[in-house]
């Protein structure tokens, strides 16, 4: 658990960075270039993911129960995530009206993931990681948020035709996510 809450740590701090030292981090960008200050928010940020990934795995061995989740939660934790995925897909695609409707859809997509991971699992270890990244992602979401207002950012009109390509890029991801890449990352095969 110690790997899992260490790889947190290094993960969360290195994405809060712009939202709780935003004048620090522009003095290491101008003191080393943005190239140096890439390499070392990845490599950072790769050793966060690392850590995580083998601390949850290590504690999935010995799991210590809280709850037990209704076997049907798995069904709303599908629902939930598809919409996340749509969501995190939002934020790539310019022109939607889900981005202009959250302006963070990201972080919403985040947010929504993490809370669907905590109503399907009831383990310690699980509900430390997805507790965790959905207080992140709600706080790194409202300092977006603010830091958008004022700034004046104004997000652009959608089209039909781009909430169509985010919808279908965004389920087409879920579905190979939750009917394969999970069960072969994760080991878990969330709908059988």
């Amino acid at each position: 658990m110690a790997l899992l809450v260490l790889g947190l740590a290094i993960f969360i701090a290195m994405h809060s960075i712009r939202a709780v030292a935003a004048p620090w981090r522009e003095a290491q960008i101008e003191r080393f270039g943005m190239p140096a200050w890439r390499g070392f928010f990845a490599l950072f940020s790769l050793l966060g993911l690392f850590f995580i990934v083998r601390g949850y795995g290590l504690a999935r061995r010995y799991p210590v129960p809280i709850w037990l989740p209704p076997s049907g939660m798995v069904h709303v934790t599908a629902l939930l995530t598809a919409i996340a995925f749509v969501m995190i897909v939002a934020a790539c695609i310019p022109g939607n009206h889900i981005k202009r409707a959250l302006g963070q859809p990201f972080m919403c997509g985040v947010a929504l993931w993490a809370f669907a991971h905590l109503l399907a699992n009831g383990t310690l270890h699980a509900i430390v990681l997805f507790a965790a990244l959905l207080v992140w992602a709600l706080l790194k979401l409202r300092a977006d948020r603010r830091r958008d207002r004022e700034a004046g950012v104004v997000y652009a009109q959608g089209t039909l035709a781009r909430d169509a390509l985010v919808v279908v890029i965004g389920l087409i991801a879920w579905d190979l996510f939750a009917f394969w890449l999970h069960g072969m990352l994760i080991g878990v095969h969330p709908l059988g």
